[in-house]
């Protein structure tokens, strides 16, 4: 053994040994802490926001600020009220339409509505019924509130209308009122997922453990993680905001990586104890090899969510955030309380014992044989077990990072009802339209002849674009090639301002689009608009045009999310790489680990395409039809968290090779000892982890769903063919190269 490693076992031993024996102070200081951080708990839901806050400065998010605050308009922000089952409003009974629309006028937030009671418009008419398009104020809160407001409204008044009409229906729908739901759902999915998934670990961990308390400490253990990571979730959000979907992250890989690491660090403890070791010798040999391994895999998980943070977008670095406290949290409850409850416990850890020892040993039994299996032929080995992996990994060429067409919402989601019955109405792309803001250059105005006709040149342009079915602005709407004064002043001021900035350097330009174009080809469609050479069509020098709505947002996003994915790859990458390259001191180690993680990322992601964009066995996760695009965000999250999480799992093994080379046996003898340790551990951990992540996979949210799916097969694919097959060979066939430029 090298002496800086005699050195750093020194350390390793004497920390150990100092958190055992202050066990009782730790715990009271870590308790204190973690009361505090429960206390604030409860607070997560009004914290933490529901709409999620878009691409940071993006076009649509100029488009959003301009409208709000350049133009007097009040629908700048606004809602659709879906509202089926009552007389049509162009006919003699309108009473209906009418309590509805002075209902909802009076509502706190509401800053107009239009029906078709205030403009004699077809667009409101329909067999299958009408729509309300309702202003939302911009100084009322943030939009999920108001649609908070606007429901608990329409809850009371649909009692009133169905007093008169049975079947009448009244949903929310659009922009704001999608954002609330497609959060609130997953939050709600995640909840769901826990209570699925917490009796089946605790089945598995009493079967991997055979007895109950020692099954309940992995257990306590992440759901400890999980709560105090949101109330540190609680005290961020004071600072930085950040959405719902932080509950996500914090529940699925907190349940999985607080129960993993607790499992390893058990798992030694009886280790030691089994060989007659002192109940507080064996708590400190846990720690110390144990606990080294948990620190170097707690780096490298959390490498991937640091990346995250890389990318310009709410969602995703509140992913970051909630994967990073999670990760702290486990790691620092599985480091510096756990190994005092285990000195504490001694032999009772095994009350309500259900197995008997012959079955642990069995188990070894059994990982030996594999390990001289794999050791007799290595290349067999790496040949067998990495074929189907690149066939998988073949697969995910064909990834659509597209936002799916048609049906995927959940349809318990109001707001799904909603674009439903404007479906049914024909009126689905109402919720689609798209904002063009003109801007025109300086010592032009709106109502300047050349201002005019540059908004009006733009605006027949888009009337000949096959994506569009109806063009709304002013020039087109008063039908004049030049500005009219007269025509202008007997213009309503609200109507005005819609469409003009109040320093009329802005003009609105409104796009509805074909009733049949699915959300990514809107997307494809916002990036063609901003392309278009706005000076050319509109024959005015330094004319600009700005593209907002629910297409462009979902572009932005896409975008952000693109534009970031090198950066954070390289980051993950480099970082995986110097974490392991200093926890290990070889250069073969770390990059035989990222070409496998890169492997295992691979066949997750075409796994996921075969599944949902191919539809074998959709089914049975509840999918009616495939999908055609599985989110823009969905690789780079399950990128970074597969990186992390499969690291996990490397750290494992190799911890426990080079701690039998560093103890003088030969490298092939290592690795085959190295399998019989943790073999049991990995695909114990392995299991809880593919559970956890197929309970959220069976939710409802299709996001979710993708994500669950992804990340369960990442698991099941890495802990088995990959870290008990692939990499094991790959060791072997080495041999002492792993661990070059050091000695072991």
């Amino acid at each position: 053994m090298m002496p800086s490693t005699v050195g750093a076992s020194s350390r390793l031993d004497r920390a150990a040994e100092w958190i055992v024996a202050r066990r009782s102070s730790i715990a009271l200081a870590l308790g204190a802490g973690a009361v505090a951080l429960l206390w604030l708990v409860p607070q997560v839901s009004a914290r933490l926001q529901v709409d999620s806050g878009g691409a940071q400065g993006s076009e649509s998010a100029w488009v959003e600020r301009a409208l709000a605050t350049r133009f007097g308009s009040p629908f700048a922000s606004y809602a659709v009220l879906a509202i089926e089952n009552i007389p049509s409003p162009d006919g003699a009974d309108q009473s209906a339409l009418r309590m509805i629309a002075d209902t909802i006028a009076r509502a706190p937030g509401v800053s107009r509505t239009l029906s078709y009671l205030d403009v004699r418009d077809s667009t409101f008419i329909s067999p299958a019924g009408t729509f309300l398009l309702v202003g939302l104020s911009p100084d009322s809160g943030g939009a999920a509130g108001q649609i908070i407001r606007l429901r608990a409204t329409t809850s009371r008044l649909r009692t009133q209308v169905r007093a008169q009409h049975p079947r009448a229906e009244l949903s929310w729908t659009g922009a704001a009122a999608f954002d609330y739901d497609v959060r609130r759902t997953s939050a709600e999915d995640a909840a769901q997922a826990e209570r699925r998934v917490l009796p089946i670990v605790l089945v598995v961990l009493v079967i991997v453990f055979g007895s109950a308390i020692a099954a309940l400490l992995p257990l306590a253990t992440g759901a400890l993680a999980i709560g105090v990571s949101l109330g540190g979730a609680v005290l961020v959000s004071r600072i930085w905001p950040l959405t719902i979907l932080l509950q996500n992250i914090v529940s699925m890989i907190g349940l999985g990586l607080g129960i993993d690491y607790a499992l390893l660090m058990v798992s030694r403890f009886r280790e030691a104890m089994d060989r007659g070791t002192s109940t507080v010798a064996s708590a400190v040999e846990a720690l110390r090899h144990a606990g080294h391994t948990i620190v170097i895999s707690a780096m490298a998980v959390g490498i991937g969510f640091a990346a995250l943070l890389l990318v310009p977008a709410t969602e995703l670095r509140s992913i970051a955030v909630g994967g990073l406290l999670v990760i702290a949290a486990s790691m620092l409850i599985a480091t510096l309380l756990l190994p005092g409850v285990l000195a504490a416990l001694g032999r009772r850890i095994d009350i309500g014992r259900v197995r008997r020892k012959a079955n642990g040993d069995r188990d070894a039994v059994r990982w030996r044989r594999w390990g001289h299996s794999v050791r007799a032929r290595p290349l067999l080995v790496l040949i067998v077990a990495g074929a189907p992996l690149l066939a998988l990994g073949w697969h995910a060429r064909r990834l659509s990072t597209d936002i799916p067409s048609g049906s995927w919402l959940p349809e318990r989601m109001e707001s799904t009802r909603g674009a439903r019955a404007l479906q049914r109405m024909g009126r689905a792309a109402l919720v689609q339209s798209l904002r063009v803001v003109v801007e025109l250059p300086p010592g032009q105005g709106a109502t300047t002849d050349d201002g005019w006709r540059a908004v009006l040149a733009l605006s027949r342009a888009f009337t000949q674009d096959e994506h569009v079915a109806r063009v709304r602005s002013l020039p087109l709407a008063m039908g004049t090639d030049r500005p009219s004064s007269t025509l202008l002043s007997m213009l309503p001021a609200e109507n005005r301002s819609a469409f003009i900035s109040r320093d009329e350097g802005l003009a609105l330009i409104e796009l509805q689009p074909r009733e049949s174009a699915s959300a990514g080809e809107l997307v494809r469609y916002v990036h063609a608009l901003r392309a278009i050479d706005a000076e050319r069509v509109s024959g005015l020098a330094g004319v600009r045009i700005h593209v907002g709505g629910l297409p462009a947002f979902n572009a932005d996003y896409e975008q952000a999310i693109g534009g970031s994915t090198r950066r954070v790859v390289a980051l993950v990458i480099i970082g995986t790489f110097l974490a392991l390259l200093v926890g290990f001191r070889s250069l073969l180690v770390p990059i035989k680990a990222i070409a496998l993680n890169l492997l295992s990322v691979a066949a997750a992601m075409g796994a996921a395409v075969l599944v949902f964009q191919d539809g074998h066995g959709a089914g049975l996760l509840g999918l009616a039809a495939p999908v055609d695009g599985l989110f823009p965000a969905v690789p780079i999250i399950v990128f970074c968290i597969v990186f992390g999480l499969s690291m996990d799992y490397e750290v494992f093994l190799l911890a426990r090779v080079a701690e039998f080379i560093d103890a003088g046996m030969s490298n092939d003898d290592a690795v085959v000892e190295g399998l019989v340790r943790t073999g049991g551990v990995i695909t114990s951990a392995a299991l809880v982890m593919v559970i956890v992540f197929t309970g959220f996979a069976l939710g409802d949210f299709l996001v979710v769903k993708i994500l669950g799916f992804a990340l369960a097969a990442a698991v099941l694919i890495d802990a088995t063919l990959v870290r008990m097959a692939i990499g094991p060979a790959l060791l072997l066939l080495a041999g002492r190269w792993n661990w070059w430029p050091g000695r072991r």
